[in-house]
């Protein structure tokens, strides 16, 4: 009698075993207990990266305002100059129908912006900042201001 080439050859199944399995998990725990504290600060470290751009498009924003209208917004007028027509001195006679931005962002931590114009007609003279994690002026780390200083 001839095999058949066609003839399936039975082979006993074989799964993994419960020490197998155990030393998978093992080796799992261990990477995990190494890599996760690496990503933990990360969050952190996005939201300062997001403050940081937030404050430059705000600037921006005050910059185009500033092309506009011959000055920067007073103290008082604020941030709000730029999505709505600010009242008082100095007058923004070109103010740009529908604002510089859409809205005022909130920082990442979910404070507000901070601006002031202590009077001074150049890019250097406007801060723009935010407090940080603590909501306290200065800080370290994550709690440290974010400015455009």
């Amino acid at each position: 009698m001839m095999c058949s080439p066609f003839r399936p050859v039975h082979r006993r199944a074989r799964g993994f075993t419960l020490i197998e399995i155990l030393v998978v998990v093992v080796i799992l725990g261990i990477l995990a207990t190494i890599v996760v504290p690496r990503f933990m600060d990360k969050p952190d470290e996005a939201r300062v990266v997001r403050a940081q751009q937030d404050v430059q498009a705000l600037v921006a924003a005050l910059n185009l305002y500033r092309l506009d209208n011959f000055s920067y917004p007073s103290t008082d007028q604020g941030l709000d100059a730029l999505v709505r027509k600010p009242s008082g001195r100095p007058e923004a006679p070109n103010w740009k129908t529908g604002g510089y931005i859409d809205r005022l962002p909130k920082d990442p931590w979910g404070g507000e912006y901070r601006y002031l114009n202590p009077g001074r007609n150049n890019s250097a003279g406007i801060d723009v900042w935010s407090l940080g994690a603590d909501a306290q002026p200065g800080g370290e780390g994550v709690n440290a201001d974010v400015g455009n200083w």
